[in-house]
């Protein structure tokens, strides 16, 4: 019995091990040695070492590192990137928090309707609907013309909604939201009501039952929306690159363009590196936070 419990506990553990190891660390120890290395002559890699009098000399060096720090334009974009993704995390969590609770709180039959209309957009393409968006917020659509139109009329000036912080944002909330919605409707479906009526019973208002009871008891799905939206928010770039334009540009396109482009892949490794290592910080002291709230819980 003993040894069939261990076998199984090995057969659920491996896959998902072998799984990181494979797709996850040897991919980032990859980018970690590139991050020392020299670029080539003609972009991505030079040689790791060269023969000179017969020794082995290795190519190694800081000097991309070096770029980094001394530039403040890579810590700024990353800052900059970092605020995109906060702003899309909050207004994720505002916007999925009531629809999430209308859906736990609903009747089954309406409940498996309003649950297959959140995941609806996972049917079709990222791009196209991505370009769709470019489509709406586009200087000739009916929507820009239309808001123009109540703008100029209150006396404002026509606005560029196209190749803006704001439709990036929008862009961003639109592909991350049911991302928020799904683990904020399984924690709330789970809820015991009985707790909201105790609470009425003891004189709570409507405002008071939500912020002392539902609240806390929703904190673990907020936590759980909160990081699948904000981590892949960080390091998008597709976005930015069709909804942004040159202004809006996030570390993702700028990752994106040092390999792709100018094929500086060590440059691109070091840029990488950072992205990861504030990815697994920001998931780090996520996790505390988690805890220590389910402790005073």
């Amino acid at each position: 019995m003993a040894m069939r419990d261990r076998f199984g506990k090995w057969a659920l553990s491996w896959p998902p091990l072998l799984y990181l190891v494979l797709f996850f660390l040897i991919p980032s120890l990859i980018m970690l040695v590139a991050a020392f290395r020299q670029p080539g002559d003609y972009g991505g890699l030079a040689p790791l070492f060269t023969i000179e009098d017969g020794q082995r000399v290795w190519e190694l060096t800081l000097d991309n590192f070096h770029r980094l720090v001394e530039e403040p334009l890579y810590i700024e974009l990353f800052i900059k990137s970092a605020g995109y993704a906060l702003t899309t995390t909050v207004v994720c969590l505002v916007m999925a928090y009531p629809l999430a609770w209308l859906i736990a709180r609903s009747g089954k039959k309406y409940r498996d309707l309003l649950l297959l209309l959140v995941i609806l957009p996972f049917w079709s393409n990222f791009l196209i609907r991505i370009y769709a968006w470019m489509i709406i917020l586009g200087p000739q659509s009916a929507f820009t013309k239309a808001l123009n139109l109540v703008l100029t009329t209150l006396g404002f000036e026509p606005v560029r909604l196209l190749f803006t912080s704001f439709a990036v944002i929008v862009g961003l909330v639109y592909v991350h939201l049911p991302f928020m919605v799904l683990p904020l409707y399984a924690n709330l479906e789970k809820h015991d009501m009985a707790l909201l009526d105790a609470a009425q019973d003891l004189g709570a208002n409507a405002w008071q039952r939500f912020w002392r009871v539902t609240w806390p008891l929703s904190l673990p799905g907020v936590f759980a929306g909160s990081a699948l939206v904000f981590i892949p928010a960080l390091g998008m770039f597709a976005i930015p690159d069709i909804l942004g334009g040159t202004e809006s540009i996030m570390i993702g396109n700028l990752i994106k363009q040092q390999i792709l482009d100018t094929r500086d892949w060590p440059f691109g490794s070091v840029l990488s590196i950072m992205l990861t290592g504030g990815v697994l910080l920001i998931a780090v002291l996520g996790a505390a936070v988690a805890r220590k709230g389910k402790a005073r819980g």
